[in-house]
């Protein structure tokens, strides 16, 4: 059976609070990081690092990739061996914060060296926040509709990205790349302002409360 699109926002409107914030804190996120940087990444490597090359641009990926691959099983087990859902909230909203931190780091290094490092806390941080986004979605998606939600969220955070990659290029030539940063660095802290709105609808936060 054919779902239409409109259907499916439709129902984001009725799904789980807690699913819905997640969801829509991703999309702020993916914006940022997906939508606004992704896409400019290299040539900003390029153009404003000191001795920025390709060669430059494929480490700095790596060093990120490598950083949060390998720090990411250590940290989800950590995450589940701790019971409650506090620990979760708090490795997501302090991983996303220094991912934000991260983000707005862009604007002001202009060595490989610093580049390298903020790749590797930006690598670490992902490896944080991640997992413990994922397990507080799965842990309270909708039964019988997981389909459907994650359906929503790839729809809807795939759109946002593909929204703010059209814009990204633009706003870096006719402004620069640190009014870009800047910019995406807002819709990060948005992002984690709606998420920080999640600790009020989970169980573990609330369950002192009559």
């Amino acid at each position: 059976m054919r779902v239409s699109p409109f259907r499916a926002f439709n129902f984001f409107r009725n799904v789980n609070p807690i699913i819905k914030l997640l969801i829509t804190s991703d999309i702020m996120f993916s914006m940022s990081r997906l939508g606004l940087v992704a896409p400019v990444f290299a040539v900003y490597i390029t153009d404003t690092i000191e001795g920025g090359n390709l060669e430059v641009v494929g480490i700095a990926t790596a060093i990120f990739l490598l950083s949060k691959s390998l720090l990411q099983i250590p940290a989800s087990t950590l995450i589940d061996r701790i019971r409650g859902e506090k620990d979760d909230f708090w490795a997501m909203f302090i991983g996303t914060a220094l991912i934000s931190v991260a983000v707005l780091s862009y604007a002001f290094i202009d060595t490989i060296w610093e580049l390298y490092i903020v790749q590797f806390i930006y690598g670490a941080a992902a490896a944080v926040a991640f997992p413990a986004w994922m397990a507080i979605f799965t842990r309270h998606i909708d039964r019988k509709h997981e389909g459907m939600e994650w359906g929503v969220y790839f729809t809807m955070t795939d759109l946002a990205t593909a929204a703010t990659a059209a814009i990204a290029g633009v706003i870096a030539f006719y402004y620069g790349f640190v009014p870009l940063f800047v910019v995406a660095t807002i819709m990060a802290l948005i992002g984690q302002a709606i998420l920080y709105g999640c600790k009020a609808d989970l169980p573990d936060f609330n369950k002192h409360k009559k």
